[in-house]
């Protein structure tokens, strides 16, 4: 039965908040009013958590619990039940052994959920935002199996791998951010130092400027009037930006373009398909049912179209279809060893170990392609700042020569 979190007025017109169990709204309101309260706001537990994590959802990265220290919480909670450490005992030292306060009251609120009678999984799940529906699914069936140490083990090795995935593939952006951001920074040095200078002196020749040159003078005069303002803005549009990603058409948009630009799309398709063969081969080693693995996995997506493909083969798999035949669909976005490797995995009875040496396959080919990106994207960047550069240039030289030649 759900739980409501709820506050209530008194006949005496006090204010009473609580923690209740009841089947929906109107019952929960009905039990109130036997005990003589009304029912003002009721919000089912963890909801509440959930819609402001929404709400501050662009500062969220702020206080963000990473991927390593779930690892290591996974791999040392581990090691302690394999030794006969009681749960509640081992979450007590793992929250002393924290380093981040955050972490810290979550393990010790988990830790008093649990004595009192609630499952370790279900009390995850009042976190969303720290613990995965990925690493809450699989506890849930250790608990129910009395695996649970084997389920951390495989939870481990599972977020190990995910966590060594992006770090190469931020990696492989570091040399380009590097190059861009040098370049913006340069471009806006220039505008605010040199662009003045010279407006001034064409100014004083009361030369015709060009349209172009027009644009990059009026730009500089205003950043070097109101330069102050760049740090405000580029916050509001970082934040912007962030808020943006979140919303449905941006996500949209944003998986689009990474499944569309040609030296980025491999990479996505390739990550996406590791990281998927790796989770679906984790939910199913650890005993999830084939369709909730799906879900799971869906959940676990970032990407629109890949949340969406996978989405629609738990469909047609809970209609009796087989996972191979159902991604059969989606191989614009799926390459074809996936579909393959999927069906011999169905035919054999191996489907688990099937993805995890795809995943294992697909990790390998990411590797390569991030070491290969820099030479890869050097050269684009090379014309992209040869462009901005030969823009900057001719607005700025072409009335030189302009005056120039009139004399």
């Amino acid at each position: 039965m759900p739980k409501y979190n709820y506050i209530a007025k008194t006949l005496e017109g006090e204010q009473k908040k609580g923690l209740s169990e009841a089947k929906d709204v109107h019952q929960l309101a009905r039990i109130l009013r036997q005990q003589g309260a009304v029912l003002i706001k009721a919000d089912l537990e963890g909801e509440a958590s959930k819609k402001k994590n929404k709400i501050f959802a662009p500062f969220s990265f702020l206080s963000r619990v990473s991927l390593k220290d779930k690892i290591m919480f996974c791999r040392n909670l581990q090691v302690m039940i394999a030794s006969g450490v009681s749960l509640p005992r081992a979450l007590t030292i793992l929250s002393e052994q924290s380093r981040k306060k955050k972490f810290q009251k979550i393990l010790l609120k988990i830790k008093e959920e649990i004595t009192k009678g609630r499952s370790f999984s279900e009390t995850l799940a009042d976190f969303p935002a720290v613990f995965s529906d990925l690493f809450i699914n699989m506890l849930k069936v250790g608990e129910e199996t009395g695996n649970l140490e084997e389920v951390l083990r495989i939870s481990e090795k599972q977020m190990e791998k995910e966590n060594q995935l992006k770090s190469k593939v931020k990696g492989a952006m570091v040399y380009p951010s590097v190059i861009l951001i040098t370049m913006i920074i340069i471009g806006i040095l220039m505008l605010i130092l040199v662009v003045p200078k010279l407006a001034q002196i064409f100014k004083d020749l009361k030369t015709e400027l060009p349209f172009t040159t027009k644009i990059v003078i009026a730009l500089g005069l205003f950043l070097g009037k109101y330069w102050y303002l760049l740090p405000l803005v580029i916050v509001f549009f970082f934040l912007f930006a962030r808020y943006c990603l979140k919303t449905k058409s941006g996500k949209k948009l944003s998986s689009a373009l990474f499944l569309k630009i040609p030296i980025i799309a491999p990479l996505v398709k390739k990550s996406n398909a590791a990281h998927i063969s790796r989770t679906l081969s984790s939910l199913i080693k650890a005993g999830v049912p084939i369709v909730r693995s799906l879900e799971v996995v869906a959940g676990s997506l970032e990407n629109f179209y890949y949340k969406k493909a996978i989405s629609g083969a738990a469909e047609k798999v809970v209609k009796g279809s087989r996972l191979a035949d159902a991604l059969t669909e989606y191989q614009d976005i799926f390459p074809d060893l996936v579909v393959q490797m999927t069906s011999v995995g169905e035919e054999t009875g191996e489907t688990s170990s099937i993805l995890e040496k795809l995943a294992e396959f697909f990790e390998e080919e990411v590797a390569n392609a991030t070491q290969n990106l820099s030479a890869v994207v050097e050269p684009v960047l090379m014309v992209i700042i040869g462009a901005v550069v030969g823009f900057f240039a001719i607005s700025m030289i072409q009335p030189i020569y302009s005056m120039m030649g009139a004399l």
